[in-house]
């Protein structure tokens, strides 16, 4: 990769992460319902008294060691790559979920919150669409919904992000019959299991179109 491209791809990584984190922290703050794995791990910090970026990065974690078993051999580059994305993620997410408090997003009206649940989600949506196609670095959960998608369902970003949150659901589920109550799920919620890989798919055509997928899977 030329130097100038690779500081550009760069670039254009860190506005994406930044963009991302600050829709998810969006999501979490309406009260209208976060991204899927996000809302996953708002109900495991709950359940484990732990803080939203330790509860996202050991998560992280954890989904890194999956994608190397669907990946069938061990790929340094991606483990690596998957970590590193998501140390500065899920701190990131914590830090902009704790400056938004006292704008109390979730004392707005019901249609206000909405719009801003929406607005994070498509938020996320494209911060995913671009660092995805930046070919540098990208989530964990996001390499599990990508590798679905080429390397199973040929390509459709809604298949592959709507079988990619069967963990996240079943997480929640089992949180819920322990703890008799299931947070940040909602509107926001529903609308990124069947919307943000359509959205995704989008925003790879219209949002810097220059960038382009690169698989060797």
């Amino acid at each position: 990769m030329e130097k100038g491209r690779f500081k550009t791809r760069l670039g254009y990584l860190i506005f994406a992460i930044v963009i991302d984190a600050f829709a998810n922290s969006l999501m979490i703050n309406s009260n209208m319902g976060s991204a899927v794995w996000t809302a996953s791990a708002v109900n495991i910090s709950s359940l484990l008294h732990s803080t939203y970026g330790t509860t996202l990065f050991v998560y992280a974690v954890i989904v890194t060691i999956v994608n190397q078993f669907l990946l069938g051999k061990f790929d340094g580059h991606i483990f690596l790559s998957n970590l590193l994305f998501s140390l500065p993620f899920s701190y990131l997410v914590g830090f902009f979920s704790d400056i938004m408090n006292p704008l109390q997003l979730n004392q707005l009206s019901i249609v206000l919150r909405l719009i801003v649940d929406i607005l994070g989600l498509i938020g996320v949506s494209v911060g995913t669409s671009i660092y995805q196609r930046c070919n540098l670095i990208q989530h964990p959960n996001d390499e599990l919904a990508y590798l679905l998608r080429f390397k199973y369902l040929h390509g459709s970003a809604g298949w592959g992000q709507l079988i990619s949150y069967t963990p996240p659901v079943i997480i929640m589920i089992i949180c819920y019959f322990l703890t008799g109550q299931i947070l940040s799920v909602g509107i926001g919620t529903i609308l990124a299991m069947f919307c943000q890989g359509i959205i995704i798919g989008i925003s790879d055509k219209i949002v810097l179109p220059s960038l382009k997928h690169h698989y060797s899977f």
